[in-house]
């Protein structure tokens, strides 16, 4: 018992070491940890054109190719917060007096504890998050910059690596299955970026549409940052209902419109999420909710934003290397959500 009580408690101890060099390492790892996601994505596009032409042509169409992904991410990020943040610059004091006709209503209706609470708000807050907004997303092109420069060597050596792995499985059983496991793991996060793409255009239409429906200003800024946030599961789909909720509040100054818009978001985020998503990811990407949870909000815990999108890849890679092994299977079981085979219900 003191044995395997010391052992968890080393494991313990050693996993807290981990969590803290990891967040203390952010500055190189996360670009390093986005550029291997970015390799995996883009090296059957290499590997394509190479059977085909010569392995520069290869490398330079990946490049191209993992380059305009990144502008076009960074494009949408910065033009659809940016939007909105100048626009609530813009319009502060317009804002600061729709937000005082407000306080004045809570009064007159005898609300007095509202009204003490939500004065401790002021609109100017809201214009210096803004302003931080907008500081962050000079960080975000930075930060996309250094992750392009890791996937470019990271794509010339690629080849090399694949073939020293490849060497290494000879040697053993263990390094032939963390090969294994480094292959299922990139089909699979195709398969999952395939998935999150489709169903973040989806969801950025549909928010875009039921925006200019209702007349609610920067339709199109809500469908975009709608897209952007639809690839984190949980965060980033709540965080694009509650902005517009909080701006048609602005806006209508009604309450009831806020309702309208909160309800409306949250069913198409609902359906994407919870109904279409599932069917279009089958079991191959079969994760456990409770898991994916906690893997989006550890890594955001480490690494903020960027922790919060690479969360769940991380999941899908320690979800394929634990199969791979026969000691930590009950843990990619735990992982996956599915009973094993044999533990299943009988049918009806």
């Amino acid at each position: 018992m003191t044995d395997h009580a010391s052992r968890w408690m080393l494991g313990l101890c050693t996993a807290i070491l981990a969590a803290v060099a990891l967040h203390l390492a952010e500055a190189v790892l996360a670009p390093v940890a986005f550029a291997l996601f970015a390799i995996a994505l883009a090296w059957p596009v290499q590997r394509a054109v190479q059977a085909r032409a010569p392995k520069l042509v290869g490398l330079l169409v990946a490049v191209l190719v993992t380059l305009v992904v990144l502008v076009l991410l960074a494009l949408a990020i910065g033009w659809g917060f940016g939007r909105v943040a100048r626009w609530v610059i813009a319009n502060a004091a317009q804002l600061q007096a729709l937000y005082a006709a407000k306080l004045d209503w809570l009064e007159a209706r005898g609300i007095g504890a509202a009204a003490a609470l939500a004065g401790e708000f002021d609109m100017r807050q809201l214009v210096r998050i803004a302003q931080a907004v907008i500081l962050q997303l000079q960080g975000v092109l930075g930060f996309l910059g250094l992750t392009l420069v890791f996937v470019i060597l990271g794509l010339l050596e690629v080849g090399v690596a694949g073939r020293q792995l490849a060497r290494l499985g000879q040697d053993g059983p263990a390094a032939a299955g963390v090969l294994r496991a480094l292959t299922r793991t990139a089909g699979k996060l195709r398969a999952y970026m395939l998935v999150r793409t489709v169903m973040s255009v989806a969801t950025g239409l549909a928010v875009w549409g039921f925006a200019r429906l209702m007349g609610l200003e920067l339709a199109a800024e809500w469908g975009v940052i709608a897209f952007v946030l639809n690839y984190i599961p949980f965060i980033g789909p709540l965080l694009a209902i509650l902005f517009p909720t909080f701006f048609a509040a602005l806006q209508f100054g009604s309450w009831q419109a806020a309702v309208t818009v909160f309800a409306a978001l949250q069913a198409i985020q609902f359906l994407s999420g919870s109904t279409l998503e599932p069917r279009l990811a089958g079991a191959r990407l079969a994760l456990s909710p409770f898991m994916v949870l906690v893997a989006v909000f550890l890594g955001a815990l480490l690494w903020g934003i960027p922790g919060a999108f690479i969360g769940v890849p991380g999941l899908i890679l320690a979800l394929a290397l634990c199969e791979e092994f026969e000691g930590s299977r009950w843990v990619a079981e735990l992982l996956s959500g599915r009973l094993p085979a044999a533990a299943a219900p009988p049918p009806g």
